[in-house]
């Protein structure tokens, strides 16, 4: 469900803009003033938009249509091909996203809720409102890209530009470009789509810019930051698991998970899933120091059917298993409370007595835990192992890492994960409206793309105007059915389940 707060303050919000809006307009002392002030700098407002238009920015634009007259007609006719196949391609992606949500709406299994290929985002339910900023940000340069791809491409083709602007409808930001509705209709339907296509092109060329950004940022923040020596601890969720005197703490380099070795965040979700997955570990220890558990009480089966034999609650004692070394042939099990601390400080990891040496002294003890919970010690040197005892997911999502270590101390820990988180909103977005602009669908740029990939392939065909605009109405109203549904599924999928 939507958080209430966040829809009371944007309701809130909007109603005491409007509300504002309402009474300076039915003003008689400040009226005109207050349209003349709206309409100096472009300003239009009506409930839950909010829509800004200047022209500054058009000698830009016209710089950007004179640079090297060739290149960009090669470039603008790569956006036509790409704007012609995107088109395709986003009725079939949106075609198997309606598919995954179906198939997620009728079972159970929780898992397939996270195969969807797109997915609708709502601000504050399955989008954390800490990284709100990123969201819109990455969301407003998208859109501002996407101008810009249709203003310099119409320039290019004699196509006036009348003004760009930004709005805000409800939350969402956005921009776009008024042309001259003349001059655009009196071109061909080539000309017009390399106009219509530049807009999700450039999206594209965004999307794997931001996405070759990601990947080379290693290799960018090399002399500042390093890679591939652990996991960086960036945060600690408060009361959780890894909190605590013994747990982890901000700026601690976390290096190894049991035997499993951690050179970065991605390792430590590897390792965490291994180790649930392989039974537990054991630790090899003096035979000399384990005495059976009668201290404690005998050992008793837990609901679950495992043993155990700490009666006492402790929060520094662990029962432990372990064969006789007098009854190794017979593979009866002994049990022992233990301070786990002392016993698994500095000892190797077994699966059995055989992993600690025939001839040695030493015994192959495991901790004895309900099913699937685990015992796993921590490194994150220079500090002494943390111990874990529970279910690992939950250790995995106690702490954020990164995989940037500071070569410096004045250096911010953030900074890299910043970088990283607004790259990966960009990859997303940008490439979401590539798609989404794509689809043949009324309002959108599909259908300016469609109407005139029609003229151009079916003048010959269909000679009949009529009977071609009939074709493209059909078409564009199941491209809009189409996204209407994945839509409204997707509505409802995030906020209603």
């Amino acid at each position: 469900m939507i958080p209430v707060s966040l829809l009371v303050f944007v309701m809130a919000g909007w109603c005491a803009v409007y509300l504002a809006d309402t009474l300076l307009r039915s003003s008689a002392t400040h009226r005109i003033n207050y349209e003349s002030w709206l309409a100096s700098r472009g300003l239009m407002l009506s409930p839950f938009h909010l829509r800004w238009q200047t022209t500054m920015f058009n000698r830009l634009f016209a710089y950007c249509a004179r640079i090297n007259p060739r290149a960009l007609y090669l470039w603008f006719s790569g956006g036509l091909v790409f704007g012609v196949a995107a088109m395709l391609g986003s009725v079939v992606l949106l075609v198997k996203t309606l598919q995954q949500t179906y198939a997620q709406m009728t079972t159970d299994n929780p898992r397939i809720g996270g195969q969807q290929t797109l997915q609708v985002v709502v601000p504050g339910v399955n989008l954390p409102t800490s990284q709100l900023a990123y969201f819109f940000i990455a969301l407003l340069l998208s859109g501002v890209i996407h101008e810009l791809g249709h203003a310099v491409a119409a320039l290019r083709e004699s196509v006036r530009v009348n003004g760009f602007g930004m709005f805000v409808f409800v939350v969402y930001p956005g921009a776009f470009v008024d042309l001259f509705t003349t001059h655009l209709n009196l071109i061909s339907p080539a000309q017009q789509l390399r106009i219509f296509c530049a807009g999700v092109w450039h999206n594209f060329v965004l999307c794997v810019a931001a996405l070759a950004l990601l990947f080379l940022l290693p290799v960018l923040l090399f002399p500042v930051y390093a890679t591939g020596v652990g996991a960086m601890v960036t945060e600690v969720v408060p009361g959780s698991a890894a909190d605590g005197p013994r747990g982890l703490s901000v700026g601690d380099l976390v290096t190894r998970l049991e035997d499993c070795p951690v050179r970065g965040a991605e390792d430590w979700a590897g390792c965490l899933s291994q180790l649930s997955r392989v039974p537990q570990t054991g630790y090899c220890v003096p035979a000399a120091g384990l005495q059976p558990s009668w201290a404690h009480g005998r050992p008793f089966k837990r609901l679950d059917g495992t043993m155990d034999c700490c009666s006492n609650n402790s929060l520094t004692d662990l029962c432990f298993s372990y064969i006789k070394p007098q009854s190794r042939n017979s593979r009866e099990r002994e049990f022992a409370c233990m301070p786990v601390r002392k016993m698994v400080t500095g000892t190797a990891t077994c699966r059995s007595d055989n992993d600690c040496g025939v001839n040695s002294a030493s015994v192959c003890v495991t901790p004895s835990l309900e099913n699937q919970t685990r015992f796993i010690r921590v490194a994150h040197p220079p500090s002494p192992h943390m111990l874990f005892v529970g279910f690992p997911p939950h250790l995995q999502y106690a702490v954020s890492l990164t995989n940037f270590v500071p070569r410096f101390g004045f250096l911010h820990l953030d900074l890299p994960v910043f970088m990283e988180t607004f790259l990966k909103y960009v990859v997303s977005l940008s490439g979401a409206l590539a798609v989404v602009n794509s689809v043949p669908c009324f309002a959108l740029d599909g259908q300016w793309m469609l109407n005139a990939l029609l003229e151009a392939t079916l003048v010959t065909v269909v000679t009949d105007r009529q009977k071609r605009e009939l074709i493209g109405f059909f078409l564009l109203l199941a491209g809009s059915a189409l996204l209407a549904a994945n839509v409204a599924l997707g509505l409802w999928m995030v906020t209603a389940r």
